[in-house]
């Protein structure tokens, strides 16, 4: 796969050389083109070719000798397996010799203390039946049965042993790499609440890291689709582009935040990174995340519910956890009917569709443990190599290797320092699960009903961010501390292990896994400061296409709450009234406002309100707004006015009002009555900043025409 194909892929998709899964005993099959992000959460294999120094073997005998090998307990063997950790003693025949040298049993300290990753009644796989897959007439198609899911669960995800490896591994990227390496971040990292990356990875055919994985999935549903389903995935498709890249440009001023902590350029009136800031900012992140991760299941959502029975029952004969049983179905969307970008999401958004059809809330809640804090430069380090090349894997084992190498090369404070982050996060990854527990299961509402609680999945985002800004901030903190006291040996031996060729250093920044120039990043002062300054909080320069606004920008109407029922007033069959609007947070160099209001029938996109040349300074619309703007036609009657909907056919019905903020007004040739949706997008193409969004329901018994 060349690079230049590749860019463009990762952007959006979940595609092979992603690395997004977790250590899997199963190397990939000869042949398969996978890149794999397994082994951060520990290598399971035996490490049998290493052995221990005379200091490491001391130290071991040290630990042991604070216990009674006749008189073991569950607890002494956990306290005994920690020590061990936090000492950089690696697992193998070494250690096993040098355990049974001390007048220990091995086997004993193991089965008092189980890896999490061994299959005992402590594992907690994620095969439990559910009431709603029986009442779809699934049963358990969607679930790998017992002992087939590989132990992977999100208690092994969270445990000591996975986040210590995880961790280890991310400090040596940091205190190894630069600031555009830290840039790198696979997309799969976004909006993940499809239970796509638990189909992955408990794969039965082995292909869920393969290339050939997400477009076997989504052939299939994109199959058994119709057209105007289908129309609905790529109008989402191209809805989410902007808002993908500004979450990914959201991130730079962390990335460039943390990388000033390391290098001790902090402001002259801060004692370094402040941790509600850095909560504070992370927040805003994530409120893109809860923004795309809610429209994209309510569309999702819609057309699982519009699904028959013929449709139903072609997905009940593919197995979740098991690949073999997808038909292999060339593709089914013609890539000439829309740009490559588009193509790519709309492959990413059915093969979501299925894993969420398929799947469970346990699915959609569980994460591989490199799921959070990912501003250190690991995915780079790890997922580089790949770039471009057709037929490489990453080693399962380089994670698992690499972190304890790494903690190896350092003294005992500054291990210490690194594994104490182990305990420190602990709470607020609980915390994190139950969040993707209650947004997984908000979300799966919209298999069953139009609207749901789009404030809660907001709200929940928003706490989920500061979770995940904390932890960063630890790591961040705790790296830095690390690095001021390394020995120039110290350093030597830690480049060596990053391991990589120097034709892969990074020179510029990357916007997902595509190479960009570096933009240029406003001052991250306000992240080294009180929360207060937080409000005033920059994000890169005008050069990148993400605005300067505090995210969310955000519209909103006094008279109907978003994904609420429009009151009669509004429609054709009250007074035919405009909704007065009002909006927040637009991006600071907004130059002017345009308004359009739509629907996506089944045979077409239809328009019923075009407002444009709205003056920046306005910051909300009265109803029957008048003398603001200058108005487009709509698709009802061509008339440059609001048609207001008027549905006749049976069921409810969506319309969605996008605000769009300009860095200019759009520049059109052609009279305002010939101003339509198409006319008015093209021309406000290059100078979109940001939109905002509100969704009405309407729902009118009648006849079969829709209007």
């Amino acid at each position: 796969m060349k690079v230049n194909t590749v860019i463009l892929t990762l952007i959006l998709a979940l595609s092979s050389f992603n690395a997004q899964s977790q250590a899997t005993d199963n190397p990939p099959q000869p042949g398969s083109h996978t890149v794999r992000e397994e082994g951060r959460q520990g290598d399971r294999r035996s490490h049998e070719s290493e052995s221990l120094t005379s200091q490491q073997k001391n130290r071991v005998k040290a630990i042991l000798s604070k216990y009674s090998e006749s008189s073991l307990t569950a607890t002494d063997a956990k306290a005994i397996n920690k020590a061990f950790r936090e000492a950089g003693i690696p697992n193998g025949p070494g250690l096993q010799q040098t355990i049974k040298d001390a007048g220990f049993v091995p086997e004993k300290i193991a089965a008092l203390d189980p890896p999490p990753d061994r299959y005992g009644d402590e594992r907690m796989p994620l095969n439990k039946a559910e009431p709603r897959q029986a009442a779809r007439g699934k049963e358990s198609k969607g679930r790998p049965a017992q002992g087939e899911d590989g132990g992977y669960s999100i208690e092994q995800s969270i445990s000591d042993r996975a986040q210590l490896n995880t961790i280890a591994f991310d400090g040596l990227a940091f205190l190894t790499g630069g600031l555009g390496g830290n840039t790198f971040l696979p997309p799969g990292k976004v909006a993940d609440f499809c239970g796509f990356q638990y189909m992955r990875d408990v794969d039965r055919n082995q292909l869920g890291h393969n290339t050939s994985f997400v477009p076997r999935a989504a052939d299939n549903m994109l199959f058994v689709l119709t057209n105007h389903q289908k129309a609905l995935l790529i109008a989402l498709a191209k809805e989410q582009e902007k808002m993908l890249t500004d979450f990914a440009y959201k991130r730079f001023p962390l990335v460039k935040a943390f990388y000033r902590q390391l290098e001790g350029n902090i402001p002259k009136d801060s004692a370094g990174l402040n941790r509600k800031a850095v909560m504070n900012y992370t927040a805003e992140v994530y409120a893109i995340d809860g923004l795309l991760s809610h429209r994209r299941a309510e569309v999702l959502g819609g057309i699982v519910r519009s699904l028959t029975e013929k449709q139903k029952a072609y997905l009940s004969k593919m197995v979740f956890s098991n690949s073999a049983t997808w038909p292999e179905l060339e593709g089914q969307v013609d890539k000439r009917s829309v740009s490559h970008t588009a193509h790519v999401a709309v492959m990413t958004y059915a093969s979501e569709m299925f894993s969420w059809y398929a799947g469970t809330v346990e699915a959609d809640v569980y994460f591989c443990p490199e799921r959070h804090a990912t501003y250190f430069g690991s995915f780079f380090m790890k997922d580089i190599p790949a770039m471009g090349d057709d037929n490489y894997s990453i080693s399962t084992s380089l994670t698992g290797d690499s972190g304890q190498a790494f903690l190896a090369a350092l003294t005992e404070p500054q291990r210490k320092r690194v594994t104490r982050l182990v305990d420190q996060q602990r709470q607020d990854l609980n915390e994190i699960v139950k969040i993707r527990r209650a947004i997984a299961t908000e979300l799966r509402r919209f298999m069953e009903v139009p609207v749901v609680d789009k404030d809660k999945v907001m709200a929940l985002s928003k706490r989920y961010g500061e979770l995940d800004g904390e932890i960063s901030y630890f790591y961040a903190t705790a790296f830095a501390d690390v690095a001021k006291t390394l020995t120039p040996n110290q350093k030597k031996t830690l480049l060596k292990l990053r391991n990589l060729d120097a034709k892969f250093t990074c020179r510029g920044a990357f916007l997902y896994s595509r190479a960009i120039d570096m933009p240029e990043i406003s001052n991250t002062d306000f992240l080294f400061k009180g929360p207060a300054t937080s409000k005033s909080a920059p994000s890169v320069s005008a050069q990148s296409p993400v605005s300067n606004a505090t995210i969310p920008f955000s519209l909103r109407s006094s008279e109907v709450k978003d994904g609420g029922t429009l009151p009669m007033e509004f429609t054709g069959d009250g007074a035919s009234a405009t909704l007065p609007l009002e909006w927040t947070s637009p991006p600071v160099k907004t130059k002017s406002y345009a308004l359009i209001m739509h629907h996506i029938a089944p045979d077409m996109t239809k328009w019923y309100w075009i407002l444009y040349n709205i003056p920046a300074e306005v910051t909300s619309l009265p109803k029957n707004v008048k003398g603001i703007g200058t108005w487009g036609n709509n698709s009802v009657n061509d008339q440059t006015q609001y048609a207001p909907p008027h549905s006749k056919g049976p069921g409810a019905k969506t319309y969605i009002l996008t605000l769009y903020a300009l860095s200019s007004p759009p520049q059109l040739t052609v009279s305002p009555a010939e101003v339509n949706r198409e006319v008015l997008l093209a021309a406000m193409k290059d100078k979109i900043l940001g939109t905002a969004t509100l969704s009405v329901v309407y729902t009118r018994s009648g006849d079969d025409k829709i209007r």
